[in-house]
């Protein structure tokens, strides 16, 4: 009798605990909330990566009480556990994941549907070209034969564009696929070259910029992927003197005749430097993205080294055999690419490595000043491209949460270079995967894959406009070429007082576009690990 009046009077065990769920979901989203507003200060896309691990957890967590703690008969909690892991086994089975974008949004695709490596084109076969004599020897004003532009510094001056697109919109030339990659278009003389992947090879191809027709093609039995990658190769070629230099997500450097497409030289950069593939993979996990700078007679590169040995930040190759001429720095390497510049009265080469800014003598490598630009090549890495800013100012830019900074350089004793912080502004021009123009003492870039407009001297927001993620852009003197990360293309002022920025919008390309703009005269090159297309812009008269 005693027992059955206490277990009346008590409540049951799981009485005590009917609440939990209402409590869990308060923990879970407080934390939450701390966790991704913290992150969202940082970067867009580590907020939107902790949004679904955390949501996630907490329905985990909520499935658990369920059936451990709740009221309901145990065949129905049971029934309702084995369902919901049923379900999540099935949604694993069926869906993959093809891509990430620069936010982290994941794209989902059935896995009986073709994969991205089914669909990427085959190689083309060498009887299929015509065999012509490309002429990359001479050169026209209409050039644009490097990384970001004739000079280096996103901003085109050889031609001047009409800023009416409803009048004179942009005329398509041609549209075809391409392989797979983000290496951008240079041009020379008529003829665009490019970097992509078909299926295991890592081509160089060389097309007639008017026709499309593809002219050439250097093909090297390597592949690189990553899961938040993508596939192929990541740098843009540069042309000079009527060859062509191309470093691919491998290493594999070449030197290329351009007339025919044949190598001239070829270096592995891997083995030049003694890196194994392991430590590759831990120590750029993204590939090897660095543009070849031609300065005098070297072409230099960002070079590396091993995990547990000597690394060196840059590496200067003899332009006409590939000898080694010299070896500069010791950080790792970026994703970045070393430019020319002339600052504190002595020329030399600007490099953003893996978590330092530094500056390199021409002719030895040897490194003449750094400051400290934080950041790891195989996760928050230094993407975008240092400016230089004579006589003695530079300007970088990252995502990441890191934001604008600008310093000077200042003559120290004996020769040495001081540098002097000017302004760290973290919320200004967090440059992700892009890069930034400056004109007028305005700086214009996609901060956080938002178009913002940045006083260069204070670093003050001037304006943010539109929303184009991780995408690109290119200036032709005072309008803005900007190319989403979903392939649209939006011609606007770089001004930083008018409003209505924005003058008019094409759907460019189909699909992920991380690659960079070219443009050659009135036709822009555009293109994306899918298809490649060239549009005709009108110009002023």
């Amino acid at each position: 009798m005693s027992n059955t009046l206490r277990s009346a009077d008590a409540p049951p065990k799981r009485a005590y605990v009917l609440g939990l769920p209402f409590w869990i979901y308060i923990v879970i989203a407080t934390g939450a909330a701390v966790l991704i507003f913290q992150t969202l200060i940082h970067d867009q896309g580590m907020a939107n990566g902790m949004t679904w691990p955390v949501l996630s957890f907490g329905a985990f967590l909520c499935l658990v009480w369920f059936t451990l703690f709740s009221s309901y008969p145990r065949r129905i909690r049971w029934s309702i556990f084995g369902l919901c892991l049923m379900a999540a086994g099935a949604v694993a089975t069926a869906v993959r994941v093809d891509n990430v974008s620069g936010n982290l949004f994941l794209t989902l695709a059935w896995r009986w549907s073709p994969r991205p490596i089914e669909r990427e084109l085959p190689p083309p076969a060498p009887d299929s070209l015509d065999g012509a004599n490309v002429d990359l020897f001479t050169t026209t004003p209409a050039d644009f034969p490097q990384f970001l532009g004739p000079k280096r510094d996103l901003n085109i001056t050889s031609v001047k564009l009409d800023p009416d697109w409803s009048a004179h919109p942009p005329a398509e030339v041609w549209r075809q696929p391409i392989g797979a990659g983000w290496s951008g278009f240079v041009a020379v003389n008529g003829y665009a070259v490019t970097m992509e992947q078909r299926r295991t090879e890592e081509l160089v191809t060389c097309y007639h910029i008017e026709t499309g027709e593809l002219q050439w093609v250097h093909a090297t039995p390597t592949r690189y992927e990553h899961f938040m990658g993508g596939v192929g190769p990541r740098s843009t070629p540069t042309i000079h003197q009527g060859r062509v230099y191309a470093l691919g997500a491998t290493g594999k450097f070449h030197c290329l005749d351009g007339a025919t497409g044949r190598a001239v030289w070829s270096k592995d950069l891997l083995k030049e430097f003694g890196v194994t593939g392991n430590d590759e993979d831990k120590l750029v996990r993204y590939g090897r993205s660095g543009s070849p700078l031609i300065v005098d007679d070297v072409v230099i590169v960002p070079a590396g080294g091993p995990r547990a040995g000597a690394r060196w930040s840059l590496a200067a190759f003899h332009q006409d055999n590939g000898a080694l001429v010299w070896k500069g720095g010791d950080h790792n390497i970026s994703h970045a690419s070393p430019a020319l510049a002339v600052l504190a009265g002595r020329r030399q080469i600007l490099s953003v490595n893996e978590n330092w800014v530094s500056g390199h003598d021409l002719k030895t490598g040897a490194q003449l000043w750094q400051f400290e630009w934080p950041g790891t090549t195989s996760e928050d890495a230094n993407n975008s491209q240092a400016v230089p800013l004579p006589p003695d100012r530079v300007f970088v830019s990252k995502g990441y949460g890191a934001g604008a900074k600008l310093v000077r350089l200042v003559a120290g004793e004996e020769g040495a270079i001081d540098v002097e912080p000017i302004y760290h502004k973290p919320r200004s021009m967090r440059t992700k995967l892009t890069n930034v123009t400056i004109r007028d003492g305005y700086v214009y870039g996609l901060s956080d894959g938002i178009l913002e407009c940045v006083e260069l001297d204070t670093g003050r927001i001037v304006w943010r406009e539109g929303r184009y993620s991780h995408g690109q852009i290119l200036r032709v003197d005072d309008l803005l070429l900007v190319l989403s990360e979903d392939g649209e293309l939006s011609l606007v002022r770089a001004t930083p007082d008018e409003p209505n920025h924005v003058l008019g919008t094409v759907a460019a390309v189909e699909g992920q576009t991380w690659n960079n703009l070219a443009l050659y005269g009135p036709y822009l090159l555009v293109r994306n690990a899918r298809e490649a297309v060239c549009y005709r812009l009108a110009l002023r008269e």
